[in-house]
């Protein structure tokens, strides 16, 4: 009964529970049960194999800029860049990272112009993110195309006051953020702005002329409720990127590019028509990259949705949504243009037929303008055993149609007279069994999951070597076990503490190669505090050795310190100390990351 009232709250309200909430210096403060709502139906984290949340306790804790400084902390994915400010791609279970959908307030942002469709989080701002939820394994029986590896989600949050700050530090970086907004009952409206900019470093790692970034980000938010019954709210988000760069190579170059995004959504809900509470979405993305370069180039990319979902009403053991979608694609590259469309119909149940068991069930049909229909499925089961042991599992399948780009052969070069293959969609399935623990204090959780993830007919690019040719192929087939390990603690004296480890083996079964930009071996370990008016965190993080592009990149260990002090209710002042070890160590085998750096900040309230 008391999972049944946190869901339906969960549900209703969507409000984000913090995973590390704790009056500080409270011996019986304890860690809440989580919501995940990425899952369409409300759900405890704990019972939902894959799943994990990220609230804004932890993204302020830690001083998270942008969401890769925070993602690869999750364990099994692996975030990896060409440089600040370059290509920033995130790996989930050592999937490709276009297989990877990413979610703003249910909207999808995955870039159609890429060649494969990934989404690039270089300079994606967490200023008005109130938390980041991720879904491991293949989701597309929730989510459809381009959920083959798993889904990362952001929801941003509405605020009632004013919320800014600014920060300064060390490579001439300047950081300035504002958020306002007024929420009650019926109705909320707010913005946000942020600005980012760094001279850096260079980029290659054996450069010397540093490479800048900057980023301006800004949105606005508002809902009404028109009676009891009837309600209507929408979000917009824009932001400017521009980033200089560095030739293949890496070498020192003059390379730029400047990309401008956006995303936004309506939104119409109604409460207890025909029995079911209805919402109907109209959403939309879109991104503009210019690249400057020895071989410039022009990409633009659009996505359109339209979404209907009805939940079941009441808290009984079994509650379903159901809903149709239409998603529509564009991309316009280098001077010519393509699309791609796709009708859905989708379906989730859940099923208590006890307090201590759990059964979920999704199934969806998804029927593509050009790639015919497939049928996609996921069940899972959580049972909880007394000792506060939880026991579940999850088998799900997934596709992804091939990119706008990979369907018109972008940056191919085939001969007269020859022709590529067609292409298929890539198809994955996978499973997972995972045991969980939560003491019977609430103090302390931990969890173990073991893994399997295999991926059929994946799209590659080929060259002939002795034609020349290039051109996209289903060649390969991809398998991934692994094991993911995760544990937090409220250890009392106002500490928490969180840990986290992923062992990855990822290996490309057509060639019997290992997949490049995946570590086998991933961790990292948070110690907080908190203490009258002060608190910090302690963040540590290691990656071994892993196999790239041109070679293997050595591993590294890092270690990052954020503090903060409360000198009034409404100001706080912030120091961060970045890279303790002032470690040289890379991300991507080429590409440098900065050394010891710092930064000091205050933030306002009210």
């Amino acid at each position: 009964m008391t999972r049944s009232i946190l869901y339906a709250t969960a549900a209703a309200v969507f409000c984000p529970l913090s995973a590390w909430a704790q009056t500080p210096g409270d011996p019986d403060a304890v860690l809440p049960e989580v919501v995940i709502t990425a899952t369409r139906l409300p759900a405890i984290a704990a019972d939902t194999p894959g799943a994990r949340v990220i609230d804004r306790a932890t993204i302020d804790q830690r001083g998270a800029v942008f969401a890769a400084d925070i993602l690869g902390d999750v364990p099994g994915l692996s975030v990896y860049r060409a440089g600040l400010g370059g290509v920033t791609s995130v790996r989930i279970r050592g999937a490709s990272q276009d297989k990877s959908l990413v979610l703003v307030d249910g909207v999808p942002v995955n870039d159609p112009s890429q060649p494969a469709g990934g989404f690039d989080f270089a300079g994606f701002d967490l200023t008005d993110v109130d938390r980041i939820e991720t879904l491991s394994g293949p989701q597309s029986s929730l989510w459809g195309s381009d959920a083959i590896g798993g889904v990362i989600a952001f929801t941003s949050r509405e605020l009632n006051g004013l919320r800014a700050g600014l920060e300064a530090g060390s490579f001439d970086t300047r950081r300035g953020r504002l958020q306002i907004g007024r929420a009650g009952d019926r109705y909320a409206l707010g913005a946000f702005v942020s600005r980012y900019e760094s001279e850096g470093i260079s980029a290659a790692a054996s450069g010397t002329e540093a490479d800048g970034f900057e980023t301006t980000a800004w949105g606005l938010n508002g809902r009404y409720a028109l009676n009891t019954r009837i309600e209507i709210d929408g979000r917009f988000r824009h932001a400017d990127r521009f980033a200089e760069l560095d030739d293949f190579g890496p070498v020192d170059s003059l390379d730029t590019t400047d990309t401008t995004d956006r995303s936004g959504f309506v939104r119409l809900a109604i409460t207890d028509l025909l029995g079911l509470d209805h919402r109907v979405t109209v959403a939309a993305s879109d991104i503009e990259r210019v690249t400057d370069s020895a071989f410039p180039s022009t990409y633009e990319g659009e996505h359109r949705l339209w979404r209907w979902q009805a939940d079941s009403r009441g808290t009984g053991p079994v509650i379903y949504a159901f809903g149709i979608e239409r998603e529509e694609t564009d991309a316009f590259l280098n001077g010519y243009s393509a699309g791609l469309g796709v009708d859905s119909a989708f379906g989730t149940l859940r099923w208590e037929p006890s307090h201590r068991l759990m059964l979920n069930f999704g199934l969806r049909h998804d029927s593509t303008d050009d790639f015919g229909g497939e049928t996609t499925g996921r069940i899972s089961a959580a049972y909880r055993l007394d000792g506060g042991l939880t026991l579940s599992g999850a088998f799900g399948t997934g596709f992804k149609t091939p990119s706008v780009s990979q369907a018109v052969c972008d940056f191919c070069f085939i001969l007269p007279g020859t022709a590529a293959a067609p292409l298929v969609p890539e198809y994955a399935k996978g499973g997972e069994i995972a045991l969980g623990w939560r003491s019977a204090d609430g103090r302390f959780e931990g969890r173990a999951t073991l893994y399997r993830l295999e991926v059929e007919d994946q799209i590659d690019g080929f060259f002939d070597f002795g034609t020349f040719e290039f051109y996209y192929v289903n060649i390969a087939e991809t398998r991934t076990d692994g094991v993911e390990l995760e544990g937090r603690a409220v250890l009392g004296s106002g500490f928490d503490f969180s840990a986290s480890y992923a062992w990855t083996d990822a290996v490309n079964e057509t060639t019997g190669a290992a997949i490049l930009r995946v570590p086998e071996h991933a961790g990292s370990a948070t110690l907080g505090w908190t203490g009258g008016r002060w608190s910090g965190a302690l963040t540590v993080r290691a990656e071994g050795d892993m196999p790239d592009s041109g070679g293997t990149r050595d591993g590294f260990f890092t270690a990052n310190l954020n503090a903060a002090w409360d000198v009034t209710d409404a100001v706080t002042l912030t120091a961060r100390i970045e890279n303790l070890a002032d470690e040289r160590y890379q991300q991507v085998l080429g590409y440098g990351e900065p050394g010891r750096s710092g930064s000091v900040g205050i933030r306002l309230r009210y």
